[in-house]
C-alpha cells in the first residue's frame, strides 16, 4: 500500500509523560503510514526511555533557534500570499485565550505555523494531524490555511478543558476530530454542534505488558499509592487531607505519592501541617520500571482527580490502566472519562471529586474486603485489555486516517 505522508505536530516529541502518543506514532508506522513528526519547541528528552531516545532522531524541531527561520518564512508567505499575515492574525491569533500560558503557546504556535507550512511543502506532506487541540492544532490550522493541506486534531484533557478561543472553529475547519474517551465526544459535540459528526472515539493504544500481579495483601500498614504530575487537576491535596482522616480513624497505612511538579512545595507543606510525614512518602519522579515494581507491591491505587475552577481536568489517567493490568484495586473520582474504566462496584470504586471524606471512606471500604477488591481488579484488568488493546485501537486509528487521506494519493491493497 502506497499511502501519503502524514505530519504529526506536537509541542515536544518524544516526551516521557506522553508515551501513549509515542506508541500511537509507532503503531501507525507499523501499519504503513509514513508519519513525520514536527515539534514546535526544542528537545525535552529528560526521563525518556532508550527506545524513545532512539526514536527522537529525525524529528523536525523548532524552538528558539528557529526564530530567524520563522521570520524568514513569515516574510516568504506574506510575499507569496499578500496580506496573509495580518489576515490570519485577525482570524486566528487575536482571540480571548483562556490563560496567560495558553496565550503564549497560541501566539508561538501561530508564528510557528508559517515555518511548519514551508516544511510540510518541502517534505511532500498530504495531511496534518495535531494530537492536542491547543497550540499544535493552532499551528496545524495556520499551515493548512497557507498550503491547502487538510488537517485534523485530537481532543484529550487540558487542551480542551476549558476550550481555547478558537476550538469550535478548529473543529469546523478540520477533516476530523479524534477523542480518547466517550465523555469528550459529548463535550466537543456541544462545542461545535454543527460538526458533531466529525468527532470519532478511538481509545489510546497502550502496551500493557504481563509483568505479574499485585500482591494486594491488605494487611497493616495498608500500602496506598498515587501517581501523577503535581498539577492542579490531580487532586493530591484532597488525597493528603483524606490521609489525615484515615489516620484520625486509626487506620494503619502508608501512602507512596509519586510525582513532581509545581505543586510539590504546597503538597509538602500540607503534609507537614497535617502531621503526616510518617505515613505519606513523596519520593519524587520515578522511571517506569520502578513504577511497575511499586504497582505490584502495593495494595491499592488512589486517583483523586479533580476539575479545576478553570474547567481543566484529566481525561483518563494512564496509570489507572497500568494498575489494573497488574490487578491492583483502584479507588478514583468521577472526573471526565474515568467512570468509563472504573465502574463503581464492578471494576473499582468511584467517589465524587474534591470530597476527602468520601475518598477516605472508599479507601477503607476497599481495604475491608480483600476478596471483593481482588475480584474488582480482575474485572478491571479484563476491561482495560479490551478497551485499550494496542492492535485493535491502532488499527481503528489507522482506518480513521485512511478514510480522510487525499483520494488522489490512495491505492488499493
Amino acid at each position: 500500500m502506497n499511502l501519503p505522508k502524514i505530519a504529526y505536530v506536537l509541542l515536544w516529541f518524544p516526551l516521557s509523560s506522553e508515551t501513549f502518543i509515542f506508541r500511537e506514532v509507532q503503531a501507525l508506522r507499523r501499519q504503513g503510514l509514513h508519519v513525520l513528526v514536527y515539534s514546535l519547541y526544542g528537545k525535552k528528552l529528560k526521563n525518556c526511555s532508550p527506545e524513545m531516545l532512539d526514536f527522537s532522531y529525525g524529528v523536525r524541531r523548532m524552538g528558539l533557534y528557529a526564530v530567524p527561520l520563522m521570520i524568514r518564512d513569515i516574510l516568504y508567505w506574506n510575499k507569496r500570499v499578500p496580506g496573509c499575515l495580518m489576515k490570519l492574525a485577525k482570524e486566528i491569533a487575536w482571540r480571548r485565550w483562556c490563560s496567560i500560558e495558553i496565550t503564549g503557546e497560541s501566539w508561538w504556535a501561530f508564528f510557528a505555523g508559517f515555518r511548519l507550512a514551508r516544511l510540510l511543502e518541502r517534505d511532500g506532506v498530504s495531511h496534518i494531524h495535531a494530537p492536542w487541540a491547543g497550540g499544535p492544532a493552532t499551528a496545524a490550522w495556520v499551515a493548512s490555511r497557507l498550503t491547502g493541506i487538510p488537517f485534523s486534531l485530537a481532543g484529550r484533557a487540558g487542551d480542551i478543558y476549558p476550550p481555547d478561543g478558537a476550538l469550535d472553529e478548529k473543529i469546523a475547519e478540520s477533516a476530523f476530530v479524534r477523542v480518547n474517551n466517550r465523555a469528550n465526544v459529548d463535550y466537543l459535540s456541544l462545542q461545535a454542534p454543527q460538526h458533531a459528526g466529525k468527532i470519532n472515539l478511538v481509545y489510546n493504544s497502550l502496551t500493557l505488558r504481563e509483568n505479574g500481579e499485585a500482591a494486594v495483601a491488605m494487611t497493616p500498614p495498608l500500602k496506598l499509592m498515587a501517581v501523577g504530575r503535581f498539577a492542579r487537576t490531580k487532586g493530591f491535596d484532597v488525597l493528603i487531607k483524606a490521609c489525615k482522616i484515615l489516620k484520625d480513624r486509626g487506620l494503619a497505612f502508608k501512602l507512596t505519592l509519586v510525582g513532581a511538579g509545581f505543586q510539590g512545595p504546597m503538597l509538602l507543606r500540607l503534609r507537614k501541617r497535617l502531621g503526616l510525614e510518617d505515613c505519606v512518602d513523596m519520593p519524587g519522579f520515578l522511571p517506569h520500571d520502578q513504577l511497575t515494581y511499586l504497582l505490584k507491591s502495593h495494595d491499592m491505587l488512589v486517583v483523586p482527580s479533580v476539575v479545576h475552577s478553570t474547567g481543566d481536568r484529566d481525561g483518563i489517567p494512564n496509570v489507572i490502566m497500568e494498575a489494573l493490568s497488574h490487578r491492583l484495586p483502584v479507588v478514583a473520582t468521577d472526573v471526565c472519562g474515568i467512570p468509563e474504566v472504573i465502574r463503581h462496584g464492578e471494576t473499582g470504586l468511584v467517589v465524587c471529586q474534591k470530597d476527602s471524606e468520601a475518598l477516605a471512606a472508599a479507601i477503607m471500604d476497599m481495604a475491608s474486603d480483600r476478596e471483593r477488591a481482588i475480584s474488582m481488579a480482575a474485572a478491571g484488568c479484563t476491561r482495560v485489555r479490551a478497551m485499550f488493546n494496542p492492535e485493535a485501537n491502532g488499527r481503528a486509528l489507522f482506518e480513521l486516517f485512511k478514510r480522510h487521506l487525499p483520494i488522489a494519493d490512495r491505492t488499493k491493497d
